[in-house]
């Protein structure tokens, strides 16, 4: 009986330890199959590499330059027909009833008193009829010097011949200008004045 008691706890040992025995072959042989790992280091770089390329900056253009000052504006000659298309007038001087006014020169001052001073005087045109007709006559106005030497009230009076002359010479004299007359330092309006303007071809007498 105790024989075979021991029998069986030798076997179960033994069997125990072959078990024990492949269990560790086993193991042994899996780790020598397996192949070492490398460690893999990863490296977190925040800062951007430098770039080879050149970086350009925009440069503005030039300011444009300053503009030209304009030329001072010229003050306006005087009006003055030349266009008298090979004709002469004869133009006396100005009248007041019949009788000479004594119309100063020119070069009179503003501000001292004096008669009415001629600046502008515009020479009519010869009608293109008249002058194909070889026709001259003459044409006596009357008019008005206003407060700034301006002509106004312009009346044919008397005209020879009638109505061929009269246009062109009312015209004419609407354009003249004057220094007006100038009593106690201010100007004066001077209503009644006349004049005869005369139309006469080339060689007339």
């Amino acid at each position: 009986m105790v024989r075979f008691l021991v029998s069986i706890l030798l076997g179960a040992a033994v069997t125990f330890g072959l078990f024990s025995l492949m269990a560790f072959l086993v193991t042994g042989a899996n780790r020598g199959n397996e192949e070492p790992v490398e460690n893999i280091i990863v490296e977190v770089n925040t800062t951007p590499p430098k770039s080879a390329a050149e970086q350009r900056r925009r440069v503005p253009p030039p300011p444009p330059p300053p503009p030209k000052t304009p030329p001072k504006p010229q003050a306006p000659e005087p009006e003055v027909n030349n266009d008298t298309s090979g004709l002469t007038f004869n133009m006396p001087g100005v009248q007041l009833a019949g009788a000479n006014t004594g119309i100063s020169a020119p070069g009179s001052g503003f501000g001292r008193d004096g008669e009415a001073t001629p600046i502008v005087r515009i020479e009519p045109k010869y009608p293109i009829q008249a002058a194909r007709d070889g026709k001259e006559g003459w044409v006596k106005l009357s008019f008005t010097i206003n407060e700034i030497g301006g002509v106004e009230d312009v009346k044919v009076i008397e005209a020879q011949p009638k109505r061929i002359f009269d246009k062109e010479a009312k015209r004419a004299l609407r354009k003249w200008k004057y220094k007006p007359k100038v009593v106690d330092g201010k100007p004066q309006r001077q209503p009644g004045l006349t004049v005869q303007l005369d139309f006469k071809m080339d060689g007339g007498s």
